[in-house]
């Protein structure tokens, strides 16, 4: 199949454009587009994003993602529908940031909890990663039953009745393997830092 120059290629109109990609699949109809809008959509998504680099990922996510809505979708404007593609995909981006955020805010806040709101120093400047790392390795030290205890109650947010039935153990031993595992951590995430 042969393919417009360049030159006639900037002379068609946007609809004329996607119905020749959506006949041909010649990914230059879509590289005119870009060329056209992709100055537009980086405006966009810097506008929510706030962040060059995203932005510009975000923007050839979109055209990765229109090659494909194309084929299978009539768009009568593709200004306003591309505008909105780009739109919705900072949005989705912003609200999975905010999830890993939330997530983060409450493994920390789990964690001060076990800690007894005496978080060593150390942790409150970290990432994610290192912050679930360490504390996983720690509660990793534990003995068994502390263990077991500890990831119930904190992170399964399981009472000490429910931990009984679910282990066995009584309700004096249960209230005994969190405070021996919370100040076993203490001294853990403590020691990981010296």
């Amino acid at each position: 199949m042969f393919s417009l120059s360049s030159n006639s290629r900037q002379n068609l109109s946007d609809k004329e454009l996607i119905e020749r990609y959506r006949y041909s699949y010649d990914n230059a109809y879509i590289g005119e587009l870009y060329q056209r809008y992709s100055h537009m959509l980086f405006g966009v998504c810097m506008k929510y994003l706030k962040d060059e680099e995203k932005a510009k990922d975000v923007v050839m996510d979109v055209f990765e993602k229109i090659l494909k809505d194309l084929k299978r979708h009539e768009v009568d404007n593709f200004r306003t529908w591309v505008y909105s593609v780009a739109k919705n995909q900072c949005l989705m981006l912003l609200r999975s940031e905010k999830r890993v955020d939330t997530k983060h805010e409450e493994f920390v806040h789990v964690t001060a909890q076990i800690m007894e709101l005496d978080l060593p120093e150390h942790l409150n400047g970290e990432s994610q990663e290192e912050t679930d790392r360490k504390l996983m390795e720690a509660v990793d030290t534990l003995k068994k039953e502390q263990q077991d205890c500890i990831r119930l109650f904190y992170f399964q947010k399981k009472s000490y009745e429910e931990i009984e039935a679910q282990t066995g153990f009584t309700y004096k031993q249960v209230k005994s393997f969190l405070q021996n595992g919370k100040r076993n951590l203490k001294i853990e995430l403590s020691k990981n830092h010296e």
